[in-house]
């Protein structure tokens, strides 16, 4: 499985960005994908996660109300819609999947990484 995230950029305060997750290799809707973060000088944490089915979702206090995350697997892409931005979502956000039926939470429980994409929260 490999995973592609993009979508990061500049954003203010208050705004809005969605960032996307592409998968390709070998698919699934069996694949749990998860959203972590990890901002300069932090510990990569969770933000979000969601079912292969895309039917159970779960999310980080931090960020409940704020984000959502979908995923169309026709296309194979996981999305994380992020409105209400702070200028502490600032992070390179990553995208992670491993075949379950559960939503794991911690990121040793993920076996495929994307390479992260960058986003800037401005004050």
């Amino acid at each position: 499985v490999q995973l592609q995230a993009s979508g990061g950029g500049l954003v203010q305060a208050g705004g809005s960005l969605r960032v996307s997750c592409a998968q390709s290799g070998r698919t699934s809707s069996t694949y749990t994908l998860g959203w972590f973060r990890q901002a300069p000088g932090k510990e990569r944490e969770f933000v979000a996660a969601i079912a292969g089915n895309g039917h159970t979702t779960n999310y980080a206090d931090s960020v409940k109300g704020r984000f959502a995350t979908s995923r169309d697997n026709a296309k194979n892409t996981v999305y994380l819609q992020m409105i209400s931005l702070k200028p502490e979502d600032t992070a390179v956000y990553y995208c992670a999947a491993r075949s379950a039926y559960w939503l794991p939470l911690d990121s040793y429980e993920y076996d495929y990484w994307g390479q992260g994409t960058l986003v800037t929260v401005s004050s």
